[in-house]
C-alpha cells in the first residue's frame, strides 16, 4: 500500500505541480498588482466587519472556518516534515508560497463568492460551482467535486487524526496493546480515536452554523496560545534568532538536502498548510454574507498570512532554535542528526521535543492539546468542504442519504487514521491535496484567461473605495460577468425594494394634509 501511494505521489507531486503552484501565485500577484500588499489594511478592516444572516455566516466566521482548514497538523507536524526532509531552507520556500499564495487565495475565494448559490437556508459555492459557471465545463466541475469528496471525506481527515493520536501517545504513553481484526494498536490511539469520532459526529450533524460557531471560538484562541508559547521560547533563546534566520536563508539557496528537496518540500508542505490554490478556501468563502465578492477574497487572502507567516514560522523557529530535528539524506543516511533516528519526521514529535527542551515538562502535553484542537477543527472544515461538493452533485442527481453516508464515512476514516502509521497517512493526504491543487489551479488560470472575473471585481471594488461609498454594491451584468445568478437576483430584489420604499414615501407625502 505504501509503495503504491508513494508511486502516485511521485506522479502527482512532480516538479510540474511545484512550479504550477508558484507560477499561479506569481501570475495573480502581478495581475492584481500585488493585492496581498496593497490591501493589507483593508483586510484588517473587513475582518472585523460584516454580520451573519439567516442564509450566511459573517466574514470572521468564514475566516474561522477557512482557518480551521488551514491551521491544522500541517502547521505542527507538516513544518517538522518539511525541515526533516528538505532542510531548514524549506521554511524559506514555505514563506514564498505563502506570499504568492495570498494572491491565489484572493482569486479563488473571490470566485467562490461570485458564483455562489442559495441551497435551502444557506449559501453554497466553491471550485465545482465556478468551474461549471465560469468555464462552462460541467464535466471538469464533476471531476473536481468527486476528487474533493474523496480527498476531504476519506484521505485528509486521517492525516489530522493521525497526528493527534501520535501526539497523545508521545505525551501520555501508549498503554496496553489491543489486538483487532484490522491490526494491532495502542490503547492510547484507540481511546483517542473513539473520543474524536464521538465529538466529530456531534458537531457535523449540526450543520455549517454549528461548525462556524465552534471554530470562531476555538481557532483564534488556540492559534494565539500557540504563537505566545513560541514567542516565549524565542525570547528565552533570543541570541539564537540571527543564526536561525541565517540557517533558513542560506539553506534555501545552497541546501544541504538539494535545491529540489528544499523547494519541493517547502512548496508541498506550504500548500498543504495554507491551502492556497488547493481549492478548499473558496467553500468557506462562498458561505459568507458580504456586500461585495472582493471583500471575502481579501479576508481569505489574509488567512494565508496567519497560517504560514505566523503559525508555521512559530513552529519552525521553535524546532530550529532548540535543534530538535534531523535532516534525512539518501536512504537511511542523515545529513543532520540532532536527535534519535527512530523519531519520525512525519509527526509532531520534533515540535513536542522543541517545546519540552525550552520549557521542560510542558512540551509534549501542550503540543498534544494544541494539535487536538488544530487538527479537530481542520477535520470539521474538511467535512464542510466534502458536504458542499456532495450538495453540488445532488443538484443533478437527487439521491437520498448521500449526506448521511458522507458523515458515517468521514467519522470512520477519522478513527482509522488515528490508529494507522504516520507515513501512510501523510502519503494518502498528499495524494488528496495534489489532486485538488492540480484541478483547481488549472481551473482558475483558465477562467482568468477566458473572462478575468476576479480582476474585474477587484477594479470595481477599488473604484467604489475611491468614491467613498458607505455600502458596496455588485452588479455582475454591468461588469460583463455571466453566471453570477445569486448576485443578479440580489440586485433585482434590492431594486424592487428601493422602488417600493420610494413609492411608499411618495404616497405618504400625497396623503399628508396641507398646512
Amino acid at each position: 500500500m505504501q509503495s503504491v501511494v508513494d508511486f502516485l505521489n511521485g506522479i502527482i507531486w512532480s516538479p510540474v505541480l511545484i512550479y504550477l503552484c508558484l507560477g499561479a501565485g506569481l501570475f495573480y500577484s502581478f495581475r492584481t498588482r500585488f493585492v496581498q500588499i496593497r490591501h493589507f489594511f483593508e483586510m484588517w478592516r473587513l475582518l472585523l466587519s460584516g454580520k451573519s444572516s439567516s442564509e450566511g455566516i459573517s466574514s470572521f466566521q468564514a475566516l474561522a472556518v477557512s482557518l480551521s482548514g488551514r491551521v491544522g497538523t500541517g502547521n505542527i507536524a507538516g513544518v517538522a516534515a518539511a525541515i526533516g526532509f528538505g532542510g531548514p531552507g524549506a521554511v524559506f520556500w514555505m514563506w514564498v508560497v505563502a506570499f504568492l499564495g495570498a494572491a491565489t487565495a484572493y482569486a479563488e475565494s473571490t470566485l467562490g463568492q461570485i458564483y455562489k448559490e442559495k441551497d435551502g437556508d444557506e449559501y453554497r459555492g466553491g471550485p465545482a460551482y465556478y468551474i461549471e459557471k465560469a468555464m462552462g465545463q460541467k464535466w471538469y466541475a464533476w471531476i473536481f467535486a468527486i476528487a474533493t469528496i474523496f480527498a476531504t471525506g476519506i484521505l485528509l481527515p486521517g492525516v489530522q487524526s493521525n497526528s493527534i493520536g501520535n501526539a497523545v501517545e508521545a505525551a501520555f504513553g501508549s498503554g496496553p496493546i489491543i489486538e483487532t481484526t484490522i491490526g494491532t494498536f495502542s490503547f492510547a490511539k484507540v481511546l483517542t480515536g473513539t473520543i474524536i469520532s464521538i465529538l466529530l459526529a456531534f458537531i457535523i450533524f449540526g450543520g455549517v452554523k454549528r461548525i462556524a460557531n465552534f471554530t470562531q471560538i476555538v481557532v483564534p484562541f488556540m492559534a494565539l496560545a500557540y504563537v505566545i508559547t513560541a514567542f516565549v521560547i524565542i525570547l528565552l533563546n533570543i541570541n539564537a534568532v540571527p543564526h536561525v534566520f541565517s540557517m533558513i536563508i542560506t539553506d534555501a539557496f545552497t541546501p544541504m538536502a538539494g535545491l529540489g528537496a528544499a523547494i519541493g518540500w517547502g512548496v508541498k508542505r506550504g500548500v498543504y498548510s495554507n491551502e492556497a490554490g488547493q481549492g478548499t478556501g473558496p467553500h468557506a468563502a462562498a458561505a459568507a454574507n458580504v456586500e461585495h465578492p472582493a471583500q471575502q477574497g481579501l479576508v481569505q487572502s489574509f488567512s494565508v498570512y496567519i497560517d504560514t507567516l505566523l503559525v508555521c514560522s512559530a513552529t519552525a523557529f521553535m524546532i530550529l532554535i532548540t535543534g530538535a530535528f534531523n535532516v534525512h539524506g539518501a536512504g537511511d543516511a542523515y545529513l543532520v542528526q540532532n536527535i534519535a533516528a527512530s523519531i519520525d519526521a512525519n509527526g509532531p514529535v520534533f515540535t513536542q521535543m522543541a517545546v519540552d527542551t525550552a520549557i521542560p515538562g510542558v512540551g509534549k502535553p501542550f503540543i498534544a492539546f494544541a494539535l487536538f484542537f488544530f487538527a479537530f477543527t481542520t477535520i470539521l472544515a474538511y467535512y464542510y468542504i466534502a458536504e458542499t461538493n456532495v450538495a453540488y452533485i445532488r443538484r443533478t442527481f437527487k439521491v437520498n442519504g448521500l449526506m448521511f453516508a458522507l458523515k458515517v464515512v468521514l467519522v470512520a476514516a477519522t478513527f482509522y487514521g488515528t490508529v494507522k502509521a504516520a507515513n501512510l497517512a501523510w502519503a494518502l493526504g498528499d495524494v488528496g491535496v495534489g489532486l485538488m491543487a492540480w484541478l483547481n489551479i488549472v481551473g482558475i488560470l483558465i477562467i482568468c484567461f477566458l473572462s478575468k472575473p476576479t480582476l474585474k471585481v477587484l477594479k470595481d471594488y477599488e473604484d467604489q473605495q475611491k468614491r467613498g461609498v458607505k455600502h458596496y454594491t455588485f452588479d455582475p451584468v454591468a461588469l460583463g460577468i455571466k453566471g453570477a445568478d445569486y448576485w443578479e437576483e440580489k440586485l433585482k430584489n434590492q431594486s424592487k425594494s428601493d422602488e417600493s420604499e420610494q413609492s411608499d414615501k411618495k404616497s405618504e407625502r400625497v396623503q399628508q394634509p396641507s398646512t
